[in-house]
């Protein structure tokens, strides 16, 4: 057994990140500035994106970008269930009504087709999720947006560095990124929209700062216009240069943690393949860079003889740290009591929500440690 914990994820800062945040600090300028102004502007270079607005998180990114496309009451915004909680949050409290799509069993990410069965005249928007790392193939889907004139939103807080046909997720269309701190980079916590629509970049940019008519940063006047009137009621949802100082610094190594996490899912993919109760997630198909932001297994729990929630209390038993994405958002409580669905309806969502499992990957892993990991799942499963 280690001596250690090892968590299944960790950020990778570094003593660059930490001068970065330094020199902020003794600017005396904290709050928005010209470093948050200087992240949206080198994020966007990174994704090739038509424009990019930094925010507090990748929740706020999606509460912007429902909020100005006036999701309201009677309307549908179809994702899917098998995602983090928030996105579906936002679409409740906006008074609209979710319509989940299934997912596919081996990707855990919708498609075209599974999309078009969820949509009617109610539809106001469709947010797909890019899983794991796994870029979503968009073309089918941004067809179907197109030729049902309903607007997407890519939920892309897994997606980071990946690609598709050689273009990076969130230069196309509009999209949102996390940077949490088991996300690919961080500031701690933020988020960033990317989109190629002029108008809605302009209402994400007013909304985000209380409405007024003038950005939390003015980059003429080097800080808040004077005559700023409020157009519409708005949040407080703009980024720090403090959170962007670390941003910046960690987006020059995107590349450097992107690949090293590859080496590590390859790893894994190598070690586990002789062991039968567990099911990893397709690998990336000739199309795809994947940026494997979670490594996601699924346990077969007849041939384990033992239920996914049992198999990570024994890893964490043994020090190896394991995470949940995700349980289903249809089956926590306030969903099965405000939202019921029978069951069975979206069968791949709850059979993988069963069994799904994240094991550690972070860039900071050695290959010993990803040997360890893979040690101690062999030995839960002989007992």
């Amino acid at each position: 057994m280690r001596n250690e914990f090892l968590p299944f994820s960790r950020p990778c800062l570094s003593a660059e990140d930490a001068d970065s945040v330094r020199e902020v600090l003794a600017s005396g300028w904290v709050t928005t500035g010209p470093k948050a102004a200087l992240f949206e502007d080198r994020f966007r270079e990174a994704v090739g994106a038509g424009g990019a607005v930094a925010l507090a998180s990748g929740t706020a990114g999606l509460h912007l970008a429902l909020k100005a496309l006036d999701v309201g009451p009677g309307d549908d915004v179809v994702t899917p269930s098998m995602t983090w909680v928030s996105a579906v949050n936002l679409i409740v409290l906006a008074g609209a009504r979710p319509v989940f799509a299934d997912v596919e069993r081996d990707s855990l990410m919708v498609s075209a087709e599974t999309l078009e069965g969820c949509l009617s005249d109610r539809t106001k928007a469709i947010v797909p999720v890019h899983f794991a790392g796994a870029p979503l193939d968009m073309d089918a889907m941004r067809s179907l947006g197109s030729r049902r004139g309903i607007p997407i939103v890519e939920d892309a807080a897994h997606a980071l560095g990946a690609r598709r046909r050689g273009v990076p997720v969130g230069s196309r269309g509009s999209a949102v990124f996390s940077f949490h701190p088991s996300k690919n980079i961080t500031t701690g916590e933020g988020g960033m929209l990317c989109t190629d629509d002029e108008k809605l970049l302009e209402r994400v940019r007013r909304l985000k700062f209380h409405g007024l008519g003038k950005d939390a940063y003015d980059r003429q006047s080097q800080g808040r216009a004077p005559l700023a009137e409020v157009l519409e009621p708005g949040f407080k949802y703009n980024m720090t240069d403090i959170a962007a100082a670390l941003g910046l610094s960690q987006l020059r190594r995107l590349a450097e943690f992107s690949a090293r996490r590859r080496e590590l899912a390859l790893l894994y993919l190598e070690r586990l393949a002789d062991i039968e109760e567990i099911l990893p997630l397709l690998p990336p198909d000739s199309n795809a860079e994947h940026a494997w932001h979670l490594f996601v297994v699924r346990l077969d729990i007849n041939k384990a003889g033992l239920s996914r929630d049992v198999f990570m209390e024994r890893l964490r038993a043994v020090n190896i740290g394991t995470g949940l994405h995700f349980k289903a958002v249809h089956l926590h409580r306030y969903y099965r009591e405000h939202l019921p669905i029978p069951p069975g309806s979206l069968p791949n969502t709850e059979w993988n929500s069963e069994r799904i499992c994240s094991l550690p990957l972070f860039p900071d892993m050695t290959e010993e440690d990803v040997g360890d990991v893979v040690a101690a799942i062999k030995e839960t499963l002989k007992r």
